[in-house]
């Protein structure tokens, strides 16, 4: 069965969109992660209850939050609307969507890698007189990379197969913000349509495959560089 155009163009927004939010959302869950591993303050249960919250949440609970407060008729939404920024009803508010439902994936794998760190290495560089943003760069973070890698894919595949939240908040307009998870719903719910979601199905693992072997590839060319100094 051949893939019509709206299937393709699903999927290049869903790509597009998947990328954004992974791009967009990785130096912030990396800087909660580095908070919830490294620091200890008032409201930090708080904060991590705020992150895993979308994990607990149905979607469309999330996707209706985002609609009340993002809306074109919420204060918000209007002025980023005047602003011709509006997030409501338009791909940017679907890349809004994927942020939130991935960040605690992402936030959940980079803070492991960060806690996994021996602090008395960077103890010992700070010793030395280092900086701490150096010893961050040059000590920390190569040796949470694998974890950041991993985050990140969380975050994309997430972002690709994200339905609840994104269809409350944006809909399910054919070329401007239809998923590649809305297209096969809709395309379920059209008699005779099953071909075609099958279609997209494959066309999803593609990219879901893809992307984890690109992250395993990263991983180990991240590891053997560590391991050679």
């Amino acid at each position: 069965m051949t893939v019509d155009a709206a299937a393709w163009e699903a999927l290049r927004l869903s790509l597009w969109v998947a990328c954004w939010a992974t791009v967009l959302a990785v130096p912030l869950a990396l800087w909660v992660a580095w908070l919830l591993a490294r620091r200890s303050f008032r409201g930090k249960a708080v904060l991590n209850a705020l992150v895993h919250l979308p994990l607990v949440l149905p979607p469309v609970v999330t996707g209706y939050l985002l609609l009340i407060a993002f809306g074109r008729t919420a204060p918000i939404g209007r002025l980023l609307e005047s602003l011709g920024m509006g997030l409501a009803f338009h791909w940017s508010g679907a890349v809004l969507a994927a942020i939130i439902m991935g960040f605690p994936l992402m936030v959940r794998a980079m803070r492991l890698a960060i806690e996994a760190v021996d602090p008395k290495l960077e103890d010992a560089a700070a010793t030395l007189g280092a900086p701490r943003a150096a010893i961050f760069a040059r000590v920390t973070l190569p040796l949470i990379m694998p974890g950041i890698l991993a985050g990140a894919v969380m975050g994309f595949a997430k972002a690709m197969g994200e339905f609840g939240a994104t269809i409350t908040f944006v809909a399910n307009i054919p070329g401007q913000t239809q998923t590649l998870p809305s297209a096969i719903w809709t395309a379920l719910q059209i008699p005779g349509g099953e071909g075609q979601a099958a279609v997209m199905v494959v066309m999803a693992c593609i990219v879901a495959l893809a992307a984890v072997a690109l992250s395993e590839a990263l991983a180990r060319r991240v590891a053997a560089r560590i391991a050679g100094g």
